[in-house]
C-alpha cells in the first residue's frame, strides 16, 4: 500500500474501472484498493449513482479498515452505459453478478454487498439468486412494493396509467416514463419469497432509520421476519438518506461486516 513519508498514513487508491454487463454495456466503478484480497461492492439506490453520499462515506469508512471497496453505477445510471428503465431489479442483480464475476475471475474474494434503498433489494435479490456471498447488507431497502407509489406518482396514478397506457414522471430534474407492464411487474414483485430463499449461512444486516417517511421501518421488521440469518438495527432519527446520521450509520455496517469476516477466520488485510 502506499504511504506518505511525512506523515505514515495510509494513501488509499482509487482505480476507475470497467466492466461490461451481460448487455455489452460497460458498467462503470470505482474501486479502492487497499491490496485486501476480500472486496465489499456497494449498490446505489434508484435515480443513483457511485457518489451518492452514503457510498462515498461507507467506502472510506470500510477503508480505514484495511479492506478495499468498489462501488459502481448500474447500467443507465452515472456513468455506466445503457438506458434507464423503472423497475429492472434483475437486469441490476444481472449487472451486480458481472462486478462479483470480474473479480473472482482476479483472485480476489466479493465478501459482502451492500446495497442503499432499491440497491438494497437488489443485493438481496442476488443472495437468493446467486447464494455465493456470505455478508449481505441492506440499508433501507423496501419489502412491500405496493407501498409509496400514490406518493410518488400521485393519487390518480393508476387510473391515468390505465388511459394512457404510461405515465411521465419528473423527480429530482430528471424525467422518465413508466408504462404499465413495468409498473405491474414492480408492484407484483415479491421480495418476500426470494429472502426465504437466502441460505442459512449467509449473514444479513438491515439498517433503516426511524424517522424514514420514504420507505415505512415496518418494511424492515419484515426482513427480520423473513431471512433467515438476519440482523436489525435501527437508527433513531435516521431519515431515508441517513442525512444527519451517517458516522452512525458507518459504525453500524463496518462493526457488522468486520465481525462477520472475522466469524469466517477472514483476515481483510
Amino acid at each position: 500500500m502506499a504511504q506518505s513519508h511525512s506523515a505514515q498514513i495510509p494513501v488509499i487508491e482509487q482505480q476507475r474501472v470497467i466492466i461490461p454487463n451481460k448487455h455489452g454495456e460497460k458498467l462503470v466503478g470505482l474501486l479502492h484498493e487497499t491490496e485486501s484480497k476480500e472486496i465489499v461492492v456497494l449498490c446505489h439506490g434508484f435515480r443513483s449513482c457511485k457518489d451518492y453520499r452514503i457510498m462515498v462515506n461507507l467506502a472510506a469508512a470500510l477503508e480505514k479498515e484495511g479492506i478495499s471497496v468498489f462501488r459502481f453505477d448500474f447500467s443507465g445510471n452515472g456513468e455506466s452505459e445503457g438506458s434507464f428503465e423503472y423497475g429492472s431489479y434483475y437486469r441490476e442483480v444481472d449487472d451486480l453478478h458481472a462486478v462479483v464475476r470480474h473479480f473472482s475471475s482476479g483472485n480476489r474474494v466479493v465478501s459482502a454487498i451492500l446495497g442503499h434503498s432499491k440497491g438494497g433489494d437488489v443485493a438481496l435479490l442476488y443472495a437468493s439468486k446467486y447464494r455465493d456471498i456470505r455478508i449481505v447488507v441492506n440499508v433501507a431497502g423496501r419489502c412491500d412494493m405496493k407501498r409509496g407509489l400514490a406518493e410518488r406518482f400521485g393519487e390518480d396514478f393508476m387510473e391515468k396509467i390505465k388511459k394512457d397506457g404510461y405515465i411521465d414522471v419528473k423527480q429530482g430534474g430528471f424525467e422518465f416514463r413508466v408504462t404499465e407492464e413495468v409498473l405491474m411487474d414492480h408492484i407484483t414483485m415479491d421480495m418476500r419469497e426470494p429472502c426465504r430463499n437466502i441460505d442459512q449461512e449467509c449473514r444479513v444486516l438491515t439498517v433503516h432509520g426511524s424517522a424514514d417517511d420514504m420507505v415505512p421501518v415496518e418494511d424492515a421488521s419484515e426482513f427480520g421476519e423473513i431471512i433467515p440469518n438476519h440482523q436489525f438495527q435501527i437508527i433513531d432519527g435516521g431519515d431515508h438518506g441517513f442525512t444527519s446520521h451517517q458516522t452512525e450509520l458507518s459504525q453500524v455496517v463496518v462493526k457488522f461486516i468486520k465481525a462477520a469476516l472475522e466469524e469466517d477466520k477472514v483476515d481483510p488485510k
